[in-house]
């Protein structure tokens, strides 16, 4: 349904989601959706609240609107391309700087062990979030500091989420410190890190060295 009602509106717009078979020819459009119709689909079975609907209009390999809507949490992100970032009618920005307090991180155990003990001192790590982009957007809102990614990512998952992080001044970036490029012939991504800016510098620095 959702298919029919974005790409009837949008007929010249190519189309990537988990959910429907990947068609090639979407690498010849400069501009195309990009959805997932359930982010978080343990989480959905499981009867928890913590998944969303993710839909993002990716204009030459970059995200130029998003949004995430998680229905059983009443909550609705947007952001489209230098307006900014909103959780349902309000503004949303990163958390700011902290100068003391624990860094809120949202990441497995297995990470957070291994990151080099002069950072790991002040990370308060946070429990598991099913769905990636619900967890992208709680950088976001300031809900937390940062989450790093484990590698096999999808657009699918990143696309929105990533717009609205970049929107509400946060960064989520590859280990090299790039952006994502969207709309690839391959669409899974390597291990990923989001932060607020002046986190995410050293968060990189400890994770390459893991």
């Amino acid at each position: 349904r959702l298919e029919k009602l974005l790409r009837t509106a949008r007929p010249d717009y190519g189309w990537l989601s988990e959910e429907t078979e990947d068609d090639a020819a979407r690498l010849a459009c400069e501009t195309l959706f990009v959805v997932d119709p359930i982010d978080g689909t343990r989480a959905f079975i499981g009867g928890q609240a913590t998944w969303c609907v993710s839909v993002a209009v990716v204009h030459r390999a970059k995200p130029v609107a998003g949004v995430l809507v998680a229905p059983a949490l009443g909550e609705v992100f947007t952001a489209a391309a230098g307006l900014g970032a909103w959780k349902n009618d309000a503004a949303i920005a990163v958390a700011a700087p902290a100068a003391d307090g624990p860094v809120r991180l949202a990441a497995g155990e297995d990470i957070v062990s291994r990151i080099a003990p002069g950072f790991r001192s002040p990370v308060e790590r946070i429990g598991h979030v099913p769905s990636l982009a619900y967890r992208l957007a709680m950088v976001a809102d300031g809900r937390i500091d940062g989450t790093l990614v484990k590698k096999n990512s999808h657009d699918w998952d990143l696309a929105a989420a990533d717009l609205i992080l970049s929107e509400a001044g946060g960064q989520l970036v590859g280990l090299d410190g790039r952006p994502l490029a969207y709309n690839r012939e391959g669409v899974a991504h390597d291990r990923l890190c989001a932060a607020r800016p002046p986190l995410l510098s050293p968060l990189l620095d400890s994770l390459r060295a893991i």
